[in-house]
């Protein structure tokens, strides 16, 4: 495979705090890397280093001549002034990309609800960040670097996105860097794990979950190697013991083989306990949606609701995930049951004893404590808490969750946006609610942090609902996930995650089948166009994409035959011909593409 780029003997260092010391690192054609490491370690630091988009202190970073790379900051680096056409497309005319069926994939998978005249800069962040990405990914670059693309993306999003990149090279063509949290996305997409830490950068075969176990096994054998150490340790402390002092002081000492990779790792959270001790806490009664319908307001009399009729009882101790589509509810449905609105019609039924306590995604939570420190913020709250049986001082859970003794001391309007994220969790968490709410709570944490989390969350007695696009999470902290889709209502999901994306799939397929039968898709549709044009024309397009995918796949066919009867000239313009009737069909139908987006536009 050939060289693409690399990084020689990199170092870098902000203040005094060495981040990159002495980094060699490579990228080839065919590598699809996933960059991990702890909050502030430098894996961001590391992707700008080989974009030649930060400078090193020491060591160099080379290019392969004429090496094209795309790079997807975390930062907001579009022009606010222009429209959404023209930030990722530019002055290209729409026969120039629209004839492009992987340039139309992008389109549908990531703004295909943003309105192609609307200005940058009054989209929300996440619409931002979903416009960034599809200009970064319409451009034929042989390596892509992406910080955090998943960032604003739900779970179908994600799921396009890693479809996306699985199939945008063949295997041994191009390479991508990826730093993200998502640990699904990053075992859905990635052979190889990069892991920065104190200074390095320690290669590893495979996705997340072959990094994890190769990560244990190393630190089994590190433990071995302590443990034959610790052994001859062991026999002069017995050759010391049989002399004089020993006989009158007798040291005790105690040496812990640390060679099982297994059998330390705690038991899994036991449901029945945990359950047993949440109806303590709580009762029978948590709370329960009867009926309930929550309508826009002023969104006249055929405007759908966003919620519609639903019934939802929530069991002391349960476990459950939300996911759904943009603007289908989701936080919404996290504020019904907090309390914090109430429905248009409907009953919310909440227990006596219910505490709630809900995580927004709302960092500006902590404004009112910006000037005290990290542990003066916990112990202001409570001194001690109890995690399952385990009682803990706030400075053990604060330590618990990845702030150091160093980083407690620290005040909270200098901390990063990953421990800020740290620390409202520990607020809601010393309050001890027992019922907690938690609406992507995933946002800036890297993965040691949500191991962390997840350890916590492990043993909280308490009824736990959880709104995330990280299937990871959402899998190792629930029981069960419940789905909403954009229609109002609310579905269980037996077969988790994977069924919430088959019921998309279907919904969709249905709503194009169906005549005058909607998309279920919450979002607003642009001024304009009527909705009923605007739902003919999804139709329409969705069609079409379907028939170009059959022409491109007869057109491979008919190029491979073509191949094959190079000596026959008759065969051969009997297959001219075809190919030139399939070239006039697929004319037709990306001009028929045209007017039917320019009607969503």
């Amino acid at each position: 495979m050939a060289h693409l780029l690399g990084g020689e003997s990199l170092a870098i260092s902000f203040g005094t705090r060495t981040v990159l010391d002495g980094v060699t690192v490579g990228l080839n054609e065919g590598d699809r890397i996933g960059i991990v490491g702890r909050n502030g370690d430098g894996k961001s630091t590391l992707m700008r280093l080989l974009a030649q988009r930060l400078a090193p202190d020491g060591g160099r970073v080379t290019w392969r001549r004429g090496v094209d790379v795309g790079y997807l900051d975390q930062g907001d680096v579009l022009d606010g002034d222009l429209t959404v056409g023209a930030a990722i497309v530019g002055d290209r005319a729409d026969y120039e990309w629209a004839s492009n069926p992987t340039i139309r994939d992008i389109m549908g998978g990531l703004v295909a609800d943003v309105d192609w005249h609307a200005q940058v800069r009054s989209l929300s962040g996440g619409q931002k960040r979903r416009v960034a990405l599809a200009k970064l990914l319409i451009e034929p670059h042989d390596v892509i670097m992406l910080d955090e693309p998943t960032n604003h993306l739900d779970v179908e999003g994600v799921a396009w996105l890693a479809r996306h990149l699985k199939t945008r090279w063949r295997p041994t063509e191009g390479a991508f860097l990826v730093v993200t949290h998502d640990r699904w996305f990053l075992d859905e997409v990635c052979t190889d794990t990069w892991e920065v830490h104190d200074g390095i950068v320690e290669p590893f075969e495979g996705g997340y979950a072959a990094y994890v176990l190769a990560r244990a096994e190393r630190d089994r054998m590190a433990a071995v190697v302590e443990g034959k150490r610790a052994n001859l340790v062991k026999k002069e402390l017995a050759w010391l013991r049989r002399g004089a002092p020993a006989r009158t002081a007798k040291p005790k000492f105690r040496i812990d083989a640390a060679n099982a990779l297994i059998s330390d790792v705690p038991e899994p959270r036991d449901t029945v306990a945990l359950s047993k001790m949440a109806t303590a806490r709580l009762g029978k009664d948590v709370i329960d949606l009867e009926g309930v319908t929550l309508a826009y307001d002023g969104g006249g009399a055929d405007a759908k609701p966003l919620l519609d009729n639903i019934t939802l009882r929530l069991a002391p101790g349960e476990r459950v995930g939300l996911v759904g589509v943009n603007g289908a509810g989701k936080s919404t449905l996290l504020r019904l049951l907090s309390g914090d609105i109430a429905p248009t019609s409907g009953r919310v039924k909440r227990g006596k004893t219910v505490v709630p306590a809900v995580l927004s995604q709302d960092v500006r939570e902590l404004d009112d404590v910006a000037d005290l420190r990290v542990i003066e913020v916990i112990q202001r709250e409570k001194q001690t808490f109890t995690v399952g049986s385990k009682e803990l001082t706030a400075g053990q859970l604060v330590e618990q969750l990845g702030f150091t003794n160093e980083k407690q001391w620290t005040r909270v309007s200098e901390l990063s946006g990953g421990e800020r994220r740290r620390l409202q969790l520990l607020r809601l968490l010393v309050g001890e609610p027992n019922v907690l709410m938690l609406d992507e709570p995933t946002n800036d944490l890297d993965t040691d942090t949500l191991a962390a989390v997840e350890d916590v969350l492990d043993g909280w007695p308490g009824t736990l609902v959880v709104v995330s696009h990280d299937r990871y999470l959402l899998e190792r902290v629930t029981d069960h996930q419940l789905a909403l889709l954009g229609d109002g209502k609310v579905r269980d999901l037996p077969g988790g995650v994977e069924q919430y994306l088959a019921l998309r799939e279907e919904a969709l397929a249905a709503a194009e089948a169906l005549p005058g039968q909607a998309p279920q898709d919450a979002q607003p549709a642009p001024a304009g166009r009527s909705e009923s044009e605007k739902r003919e024309a999804r139709k329409e397009l969705a069609r079409i994409e379907r028939q170009l995918g059959k022409l491109a796949a007869q057109e491979e066919k008919l190029h491979a035959q073509m191949a094959a009867s190079a000596e026959d000239f008759v065969r051969l313009g009997d297959l001219n011909a075809a190919l030139k009737d399939l070239q006039g069909q697929k004319d037709e139908l990306e001009l028929a593409w045209l007017e039917a987006s320019e009607v969503l536009e």
